[in-house]
């Protein structure tokens, strides 16, 4: 099942580390239960973004269906809502670094692109206790400068609702339900209220088709990562 490998096409030093390991890259207070997503039809649906004020009905809604996804945070709004940050780590929920401020990381130096990931770790360690593990470039944009600056796996994604842009609840649970196959990593931005509205829907017609909801370590968790350089291509093939 798990024939697609679905990090965008990026080559990142490990250093040693792996995408596959805990559940979560913050501390977690609920296991989820292992998933051989070789075995079965995994999705990992991940939340670009936040936290705002609408996260906690997310979360609220993701514990009362039993799923646990992946949060890409941005570090300025995790220092606004670190309960939130610390309820969704404790929940089993992947938080994940997504710079501090959302800039365009291609277009600043190497010291600015540090800070950026630096600030944003420091806010989420906080909140959590720990440093998250793998790393989103806001706009999915990365240089040799930004990949070298994570020190950790770049994830991207291989269906990108385009929730931000139509902000339409019905579009948004008819597109992930007909475009969402095995293996794969789904963006949405939990910022709209119209992506919240759209989870029930988007989890009920998955299920419906068989689907598992794991994060995105738990996704890799089947192909343990060497360390040194690795190359992961957009719905691709494993590759080491």
């Amino acid at each position: 099942m798990h024939r697609r490998l679905v990090i965008a096409a990026v080559t990142v030093a490990l250093c040693g580390t792996t995408l596959a390991g805990t559940a979560t890259s913050a501390s977690a207070t609920t296991a989820a239960p292992a998933v051989d997503c070789r075995r079965v039809k995994c999705v990992a649906l991940t939340f670009d973004d936040g936290p705002v004020a609408d996260t906690q009905r997310l979360l609220r809604i993701l514990k009362e269906q039993n799923v646990q996804v992946t949060f890409y945070l941005v570090g300025k709004n995790v220092q606004r809502y670190p309960s939130t940050v610390r309820g969704a780590a404790a929940a089993g929920h992947q938080i994940g670094n997504h710079s501090w401020d959302h800039a365009d990381l291609t277009r600043l130096g190497s010291a600015a692109v540090k800070s950026e990931i630096s600030r944003a770790d420091t806010a989420i360690k906080q909140a959590t206790g720990k440093k998250p593990t793998t790393f989103r470039a806001p706009y999915g944009a990365h240089n040799a400068t930004v990949r070298a600056a994570a020190g950790r796996p770049l994830v991207h994604w291989s269906v990108d609702t385009l929730d931000w842009k139509y902000r339409d609840t019905a579009r948004l649970i008819r597109v992930v339900k007909a475009d969402t196959r095995p293996g794969d990593i789904v963006l949405m931005h939990d910022i709209h209220k119209t992506t919240v509205d759209a989870v029930p829907g988007i989890i009920s017609g998955l299920r419906a088709r068989g689907f598992h909801f794991v994060t995105v370590d738990q996704l890799f968790a089947p192909n343990r990562l060497p360390s040194g350089k690795v190359t992961y291509h957009n719905r691709g093939a494993y590759r080491p």
